[in-house]
């Protein structure tokens, strides 16, 4: 793999998601595809394939929104402890390669380090419970707290009221093309996506942005 080469001169804060950049998607796919149809089958003695069709309806109708990302809309929802269902699959919460190895360069480069999720706040808690990373953030940003998705059009601009940041001296990685774009479009410079964000699935095509395979592209 190609090291990737970046002006870290002109770059001055680092912005990460979570699910799928630093973290495993496979968790994530797999508690909502495959652990949670099973778990309310049980519980409304229904048939997992019923709950799953109904699921990924559900998702579709939903995705992009705040809502689609919120643990409390889906509990509310579907009536069940959704955060003790994810803790029953806990084992499957994985750093992906070489990731501390990057956030510490990037502490050594001088860099404001920024996680800016999608993820509610109860999934990022949980999940810092079971991975050593919180100690590598300056500041943990969650949409739910500035009441809009990373994909919309006005996310960066609210980003700016609570966080000061200069969009062509940022650097934001995530694994989401349409929340790369929504950046793109307010000004942010630097730009990266992720080759595979699911360890158990085929990489994908990243289309017009670099995509980072393993962050080992991307220290000094």
């Amino acid at each position: 793999m190609s090291p990737i080469n970046l002006d870290w001169d002109n770059i001055q804060t680092v912005f990460l998601d979570m699910d799928g950049t630093l973290l495993d998607l496979h968790f994530d796919n797999h508690f909502w595809l495959e652990h949670l149809p099973v778990q309310l089958a049980k519980q409304r003695n229904a048939k997992p394939e019923d709950i799953s069709a109904y699921l990924r309806e559900r998702y579709t109708e939903m995705e992009g929104t705040l809502e689609w990302y919120c643990l409390d809309y889906w509990q509310d929802h579907l009536g069940t402890d959704l955060v003790a269902l994810k803790h029953e699959i806990a084992d499957r919460i994985q750093i992906r390669a070489h990731v501390g190895r990057f956030l510490e360069s990037l502490h050594e480069r001088g860099k404001r380090v920024v996680l800016l999720t999608n993820a509610h706040q109860k999934s990022v808690g949980l999940k810092f419970g079971y991975v050593a990373l919180e100690h590598y953030f300056d500041r943990i940003i969650t949409s739910h707290s500035l009441g809009l998705p990373k994909e919309h059009a006005d996310f960066w601009r609210k980003l700016s009221e609570v966080e000061a940041y200069s969009p062509e001296h940022s650097l934001f990685i995530d694994d989401n093309l349409h929340v790369l774009r929504a950046a793109q479009a307010a000004g942010v410079k630097h730009l990266l996506a992720i080759r595979q964000p699911d360890s158990k699935l085929p990489p994908k095509d990243t289309q017009e942005f670099t995509a980072v395979e393993c962050y080992t592209q991307l220290l000094p």
